[in-house]
């Protein structure tokens, strides 16, 4: 198993080039499905889930050709409409096959999912709005048995409210409201940056879709989709970890391709802090001098601060000037990276779902273990301004979701090495 061995204590300077978004990937790859035409995706990132969802589509029937971070997949010869849980157990997005596998073939058998253990994410939202859309539905033997009802050759357009803000369900909802016949209105829709790529790939496709980014979102069903070439948008959630990573260790550093206007909640509180960041014509310019001040937030849906952003940020507040309160309201178990950060000398007390913070000027090294996948990016920061050496274990919590991230780190001056 892979650990990241980080010598800390090195300012970071020069330049990132930021990779094409895990979080939008996913949703495109499986948007394919609704096409026998062939579909591009550039600028992919090369990831573990990633990978995972590649195979998933390939054990379906799907022809994928994979040149570095372009990929080509042909769904024409489609032979199992079919998520099975070994491929399903590593990743909750695989979820995202649901709605492309009934709205192009009428049927779909998807496992329930798995992926980060950070909170409970029910897939109910997406079966009562899939049933709305007329699919008949049944749980059995931990997996969703979908098919439309005999006589039926598509899914119908439907008035659907979700309970609560759901980013897979707002995309597994867009996909199969595409192909659906009539039209479909999206209440209470996610409003994330991937949505509006998928949206917008999904156009390119032939789709009729218009207010994507707001939270009620029009789709009139067409026949068919045909393919098309589409550049996967720059991930805001790897653009925000490498801000806080240079804000804590302090220097100067371009983010290329990073879109400030994705990240403007977590830019403000930087700013708050003390950091200088600036949205430039190549991406993001951010740069820190010394310890800065200490930001209470609260994390929420899009736009608001991210609740994928929370942890990256709590280090900064961990060696900041003063105490924070960090609120977490999206997921119940989001906090597990705290006792390994007090392994590193952090002061945290946990209370519910906040988090009372009292910075300390300096963290020493120790080994410690990642937990989920943001929660191993905030150990990496913490690692590289902790003094001396920090082992961090069970890093493929990291390569779900970071394109080599060590390699980028290493090209900005940090002393980080994968020990394998």
């Amino acid at each position: 198993m892979d650990k990241l061995l980080i010598r800390g204590g090195r300012r970071l300077q020069g330049e990132i080039r930021i990779s094409g978004a895990k979080n939008a990937a996913l949703p495109e790859l499986c948007a394919a499905l609704l096409t026998a035409d062939p579909v591009t995706l550039a600028n992919v990132p090369r990831l573990q889930d990633v990978s995972t969802m590649v195979k998933l589509v390939q054990n379906m029937g799907v022809a994928v050709d994979v040149a570095g971070e372009r990929v080509t997949l042909d769904a024409s010869r489609l032979s199992s409409p079919e998520a099975p849980y070994e491929l399903v157990k590593t990743m909750r997005a695989s979820v995202l096959a649901l709605g492309p596998l009934l709205a192009r073939f009428g049927e779909a058998t998807v496992s329930l999912p798995g992926g980060c253990a950070i909170g409970s994410r029910p897939v109910d939202q997406h079966i009562k709005g899939m049933q709305q859309m007329g699919a008949e539905i049944v749980v059995e033997h931990g997996y969703m048995i979908a098919r439309l009802p005999r006589g039926r050759e598509r899914l119908h357009g439907a008035h659907i409210r979700t309970d609560m803000v759901t980013v897979t369900g707002t995309e597994n909802f867009l996909m199969a409201a595409s192909l659906a016949e009539g039209e479909t209105v999206l209440e209470n829709a996610a409003m994330e940056p991937e949505i509006t790529d998928l949206a917008e790939m999904l156009i390119a496709m032939g789709a009729d879709i218009e207010g994507h980014g707001s939270s009620r979102i029009r789709v009139r069903g067409v026949e068919r989709l045909h393919g098309c070439t589409h550049e996967v948008v720059p991930d805001r959630i790897e653009t925000g970890t490498f801000l806080c990573a240079v804000a804590a260790t302090g220097g100067e550093v371009l983010l290329r391709h990073g879109r400030a206007e994705h990240l403007e909640a977590v830019i403000d509180k930087l700013r708050e802090a003390g950091a200088t960041v600036q949205a430039v014509e190549e991406g993001i310019r951010v740069s820190a001098e010394g310890r800065l001040a200490a930001q209470s937030f609260r994390t929420t849906e899009y736009p608001g601060f991210p609740t994928d952003m929370q942890a990256q940020f709590m280090v900064l507040n961990v060696i900041g000037k003063g105490a924070s309160l960090v609120t977490e309201t999206i997921f119940e178990n989001r906090f597990m990276h705290v006792n390994e950060l007090a392994r590193l000398g952090a002061k945290i007390q946990v209370d519910g779902k906040s988090a009372l913070i009292e910075g300390v000027e300096r963290l020493s090294g120790a080994s410690v273990m990642a937990t989920d996948l943001r929660a191993s990016a905030s150990l990496v920061i913490a690692g590289l301004v902790a003094e001396g050496e920090t082992m961090v274990d069970r890093i493929y919590h990291l390569d779900r979701g970071y394109d080599r991230m060590e390699e980028k780190l290493r090209g900005i001056g940090a002393d980080i090495e994968r020990i394998r």
